[in-house]
């Protein structure tokens, strides 16, 4: 709560508008906690918007609102660069890494969803989400696709992301990255895509940094919003994945300061 909050105050420095102006006023002080609250109850317990709003007693149409404004404004991508980068710096890595692990992973959507595909390989119906993720697992580019989408077309719009972010190095990945289209579209933007296997007989084995990317997947599992995807918009979704690892990398940043202080 704390990060978001700061965060919110840096917006507002650089002239980005967090709150809506409007006949009625912003929600501050205790209640903008109290919201902020809400959306990370929502995200990991999985909770319908009208009931959050409910328990809370904050009106269904201004919380979501307030959701969507901040998902807009790029809020919690903002945030999510930001801890990555500290807790790279705290580590005695650099801010922004030389090479990235690729993967995707198929969760099951209601018909609402905006979209949905049928996984063949998994059956499993709904959408697929596309990581980039660091040495640590923390994700640098996050995209979203229907589930029937193959990896090597689906990680194409992560590799660009990458590119336009100024990431030049590699993208190691499994034996479904493999491919001569992919490995072009690759060498266009300056990324070298890598097949490396990961397993044998059947047998997951961890080679290198690639295994990190499958404890990213299993973290944000434990968040039931990202179980079963409700969300109408991609925007939504991707937003909800964010809050998620900000939640993670906030709280392994507290406990770094608090061990700190008390050594």
């Amino acid at each position: 709560m704390d990060e978001v909050l700061a965060e919110l105050a840096a917006m507002a420095a650089d002239g980005t508008k967090p709150t809506r102006s409007g006949p009625k006023p912003s929600l501050t002080g205790a209640a903008l906690r109290k919201a902020i609250m809400a959306i990370w109850c929502l995200c990991f317990c999985g909770m319908q918007w009208r009931a959050i709003g409910r328990l809370c007693d904050i009106p269904f149409n201004t919380l979501f609102s307030l959701f969507a404004r901040w998902t807009r404004l790029g809020l919690w991508r903002r945030l999510l660069d930001r801890l990555r980068q500290t807790w790279r710096l705290a580590c005695g890595d650099a801010a922004e890494p030389t090479a990235v692990v690729i993967d995707s992973r198929s969760c099951r959507s209601a018909p609402s969803c905006f979209c949905r595909g049928f996984d063949g390989g998994k059956k499993i119906n709904g959408v697929k989400v596309h990581l980039g993720v660091d040495k640590y697992g923390i994700p640098l580019v996050i995209d979203v696709s229907p589930a029937n989408v193959h990896d090597t077309k689906g990680i194409v719009p992560v590799l660009r992301e990458l590119a336009g972010q100024g990431f030049r190095g590699s993208a190691l990945g499994d034996l479904g990255y493999r491919g001569k289209c992919l490995a072009k579209a690759g060498q266009k933007l300056g990324i070298t895509v890598k097949a490396i296997a990961r397993g044998r007989n059947g047998k997951f084995l961890p080679t290198g940094i690639c295994w990190v990317v499958e404890r990213s997947f299993s973290w944000i599992s434990n968040y039931r919003r990202l179980n079963t995807i409700f969300e109408r918009t991609k925007e939504h979704l991707v937003a909800f994945v964010q809050i998620a690892f900000v939640s993670i990398l906030a709280r392994r940043l507290k406990r770094l300061a608090t061990s700190e202080v008390t050594a």
